[in-house]
């Protein structure tokens, strides 16, 4: 009886997991062997020429390095509060009784059992803070960037530009897997009113992350959904 109630948890929550597991092992390949396929690898290398370009006119360029450092860090720190607003919330529930729980989840196939409960928000909890754990580590990086860019180059200094470049990318690749994990964890959100929605939501945002972080041939052009669609199938 167990198994006929908990049966669409065990295979198709795994397998949502596993879809969008192999999307970013994707492209994480393609980042590594095609990156200007690929909308992170060029906005990386796009990154590396700013950097570049602000130290080398550093007297006439430091505004806009501040400013536009300071609105990566505003973007980190929204990211970073609501995990952790929603993080608290989740705690919230947790620990304490929730009411609802049974007639929202006697609507929708899947378990209902307190520990297939339980388990559905500390799995969403744990995600949120691990991407609010990812947010804080960028904002550490860019506030560092953003004083280490105004800092005069010397010959024999090992303050370089390809050093800013560094820290630069780790503080964006930190904020971008911090997003990531903050999109994992809306999809299983869902799972608190069963399983095939987590699913469906998994698929759904598979292929929105994929029109977005690809680009068609050399022109750049965002994919369209068809064309997403048939490329990704």
């Amino acid at each position: 009886m167990e198994w006929r109630k908990c049966y669409l948890d065990v295979i198709l929550v795994p397998l949502g997991f596993l879809l969008a597991l192999a999307y970013h092992v994707w492209l994480w390949y393609n980042v590594r062997t095609m990156p200007l396929r690929t909308i992170i690898g060029r906005n990386s290398k796009a990154r590396r020429f700013w950097v570049f370009s602000i130290t080398m006119d550093i007297d006439k360029k430091n505004i806009v390095a501040v400013q536009t450092l300071r609105n990566m860090i505003m973007g980190s720190t929204l990211m970073a509060t609501m995990s952790i607003f929603l993080s608290a919330g989740l705690a919230a529930v947790v620990s304490s009784t929730y009411s609802v729980k049974k007639p929202l989840n006697d609507a929708f196939y899947g378990a209902d059992g307190e520990f297939m409960a339980a388990m559905k928000y500390v799995t969403v909890l744990t995600i949120f803070l691990f991407s609010f754990f990812c947010h804080t580590l960028s904002i550490g990086f860019l506030n560092e960037v953003s004083i280490l860019i105004c800092t005069p180059q010397e010959p024999l200094s090992m303050l370089t530009p390809e050093y800013v470049c560094e820290l630069l990318e780790k503080g964006s690749v930190l904020n971008t897997v911090g997003n990531r994990l903050f999109y994992a964890a809306l999809p299983l959100l869902l799972w608190i009113f069963g399983p095939v929605l987590i699913f469906l939501c998994f698929v759904s945002m598979v292929l929105a992350l994929y029109m977005h972080d690809f680009v068609s041939g050399g022109s750049g052009r965002a994919k369209t959904v068809g064309s997403a669609i048939r490329d990704f199938v």
